[in-house]
């Protein structure tokens, strides 16, 4: 951004460019491990490839390519919403912040992000893993619900525009979740004009990828668009006898009739083929990350998946429009591994060998979700008025069976591995089926959210939303059929108040309910919050504060070392978060985090875990990046220099406390060059001194966080 450096406003402006920063600086000053409030993001201004978003509804527009601060959000519920009148913590995680920082997955995409932690289950890749305020998180794709990370599909992050984290409680929103927090995946969609990017990127375990995404009007009066991308990658792990292969291609057609209405159809098929673990290492060594402890003719993780989507809105005048989306997706999933399960492991330096556990599942689901919804907006003299109603249905069919070969000690056939002179066994003849399953689930809900602004200060958002499940899970080894029906209100109350333009104070109500398993309650949540926004005139940046008090019942646990589901009766999470993300100066950007959790389980009667900390949930959480940008002088290009930091406090593996992780800091750098206009060279490195701890023992082993991992990047865009 540039200050105006004539006329008679040049002292006002540079003194209200002054306050800001100072205000700014105030609040990073409060991102230092304290105790006290809240996280956040969004605004608007600075370069990159790719393009701007209109937010569902057409209330706002943020371009997510050139800046790292968002402005808008639809995060808290269907209709779009200024995020810093927004009565809840919302970050965005643009898509120039995702390839400033090089994230090549969804952990390291939000991993920059107050109140979320990841890498807590180390060299285990099945799934994204990360928490949101303690829990796992139910994701959403266009406001229309995907599921758990947990057991999930590992999403492509190059398919999306933007990464929208809400924090805490709120079914009243998209609909079924967890209250730690939800995220809702924004898909890129064709626009009306002309652009596009190819790259190219090499690097560590022999990582070579190229992606491409570009897009144009198809008839000359911009009432037809495309856009097609893809991503195709061939790498190794980083630890032996692995693979990480993905094929990614998603094509999308947008058609605008009118100038008020707009219909797109977006085809995606993603395609993945890795290895799902290295196989843990024995306790108590200390072996390289690359060591295989598993199994190298078992260690499969395929994921196939077509989804088809609709998004169809047209605005009828006088403030009344009409959005409906809907998907139908297909997956099949398998994957099989062996994994080291040796309490003792080498404790006992005369016992070499380690037992091992032969695990894997294999699953198809089909899914087909829509949503409908009306928005009015009016003025009634002083006051704003937004009514949104709708309706959604989501049906749900899979299939899934798992298989488990255990150790000799448990009664099974399982052969260990000599940890200090491994050699391989070869796959068991039979790894015995332990469950099949066929689950259906149909869930409808009709819901209400209706906002109020009174005089441009205050206002107050009401959420309503009354889901009705329909489960019915069939054992097939049994032979038995449950079901299960139920009907469940969700509540939502948010006040917030604009003290000045750039300044807001927030605080709010909201429950969950999230589909349990069929003959146990639905778990449920619900979150008290307070909070305060600031977003400068003078510059792009959100600075938000927030603490919050939240509690979770009837929680399902997968703990070692079958990772079935268990069942905790209630966790109550007592937390603050901070966040800002800054455009400080034509050259310089902030993001900085901090995040406090006071967790407890809560056991009625005095169980097992009664008063214990839930597992993998830090009670410090903090983290920092910045970028410089070092302008070109006509003989050379700009370059870019990015630096960041993340702490992780230490947290117990288990909820039972008797195992405990180190305070670990990983450090990440990127560097781009401009070698001339619409070309760039860029090296990311992830954990850039290699720093080396336990992310999860599991009781059997010990599984380490990422190591160093170095990428160079190629990029063209037009």
């Amino acid at each position: 951004m540039e200050i105006e450096k004539t006329g008679g406003n040049n002292r006002q402006a540079l003194i209200r460019y002054r306050n800001a920063v100072l205000l700014g600086c105030t609040a990073l000053v409060a991102l230092t491990p304290t105790n006290l409030l809240a996280q956040q993001v969004e605004d608007s201004g600075s370069p990159i490839v790719l393009e701007a978003i209109t937010v569902e509804g057409g209330g706002g527009r943020d371009d997510d390519a050139k800046s790292i601060v968002a402005t808008q959000t639809t995060a808290v519920g269907k209709m779009p919403v200024d995020i810093l009148v927004a009565p809840a913590t919302v970050s965005v995680i643009t898509a120039k912040e995702i390839e400033e920082r090089g994230a090549q997955s969804i952990e390291q995409v939000v991993q920059y992000t107050s109140g979320v932690v990841t890498d807590f289950y180390g060299s285990d890749d099945r799934f994204d893993y990360f928490k949101i305020r303690g829990f796992t998180p139910f994701t959403y794709r266009d406001g229309l619900v995907v599921g758990r990370t947990w057991s999930g599909v590992r999403e492509e992050p190059y398919a999306f525009e933007r990464v929208e984290v809400l924090k805490g409680a709120n079914s009243t929103g998209f609909g079924v979740s967890d209250p730690g927090g939800s995220v809702n995946y924004v898909t890129k969609t064709p626009k009306s004009e002309r652009f596009g990017e190819i790259y190219g990127t090499g690097g560590s375990f022999k990582h070579k990828e190229t992606g491409f995404d570009f897009g144009d009007n198809i008839t000359k009066d911009d009432t037809l668009s495309y856009r097609l991308t893809g991503k195709f990658q061939r790498s190794d792990a980083e630890y032996d006898y692995s693979r990480d292969d993905e094929n990614f291609i998603m094509g999308g057609l947008t058609w605008r009739p009118t100038d008020a209405t707009s219909l797109t159809f977006v085809f995606d098929h993603l395609d993945k083929d890795g290895t799902p673990s290295g196989g843990g290492h024995p306790r108590f060594t200390d072996f390289d990350r690359k060591r295989f402890f598993g199994e190298p003719g078992y260690n499969y993780d395929t994921t196939n998946r077509n989804t088809y989507s609709v998004m169809f809105s047209h605005d009828f005048g006088n403030g009344l429009s009409f959005n409906s989306n809907a998907r139908y997706s297909k997956a099949d999933t398998g994957f099989g591994y062996a994994y080291v399960y040796d309490a003792l492991g080498a404790g006992d330096p005369s016992d070499t060998m380690a037992d091992r556990i032969f695990f894997g599942g294999d699953g198809s689901s089909r899914q087909f979700v829509i949503d409908a919804h009306f928005l009015y907006e009016a003025n009634f003299d002083q006051v704003e008025s937004r009514t949104l109603v709708g309706v959604d249905h989501n049906k749900i069919k899979s299939e899934n069976n798992s298989y488990a070969l255990y150790p000799p000690v448990w009664g099974g056939t399982a052969p260990g591995i000599d940890w200090k002179n491994p050699v391989y066994s070869g796959v068991p003849g039979t790894i015995p089926l332990t469950t099949a399953k066929t689950n259906d689930q149909t869930t409808k809900a009709i819901y209400l959210q209706q906002d109020l602004t009174f005089f441009d200060k205050l206002t107050v958002s009401v959420g309503l939303r009354n889901d009705w499940l329909d489960l019915e899970e069939k054992d097939r080894l049994a032979g038995t059929t449950a079901k299960g029906d139920y009907s469940e209100l969700s509540k939502r109350l948010g006040v917030s108040y604009k003290l000045t333009d750039e300044l807001a104070v927030f605080t709010s109500y909201a429950e969950s309910v999230a589909p349990p398993s069929t003959g146990n309650e639905p778990t449920s949540g619900k979150q008290y919050e307070v909070g305060v926004k600031y977003r400068p005139d003078a510059f792009p940046a959100l600075f938000t504060a927030s603490v919050y008090d939240l509690t979770m019942e009837n929680i399902t646990t997968f703990e070692a070392p079958t990772y079935l589901p268990a069942t905790v009766d209630k966790v109550r999470h007592r937390g603050v978060d901070l966040e800002a993300k800054a455009e400080i100066t034509n050259n310089i950007n902030l993001i900085a985090a901090y995040s406090y959790i006071d967790s407890r389980i809560v056991e009625d009667g005095g169980g097992a875990y009664d008063g214990n900390r839930f597992a993998q949930v830090p009670e410090h959480l903090a983290s920092v990046w910045g970028t410089y940008t070092l302008e070109g002088n006509g003989t050379r290009g700009d370059m870019t220099f990015g630096l960041g930091a993340r702490y992780t406090g230490s947290y117990y593996f288990d909820n039972a406390n008797t195992r405990k992780s180190k305070d670990a800091v990983v450090f990440d750098a990127a560097f781009t060059y401009e070698i001339q206009e619409n070309t760039t060279f860029q090296i990311t490195a992830s954990n850039l001194f290699d720093e080396k701890h336990i992310a999860n023992d599991d009781g059997g082993a010990y599984y380490y966080n990422p190591g160093r991992a170095v990428y160079a990047t190629l990029r063209q865009t037009w």
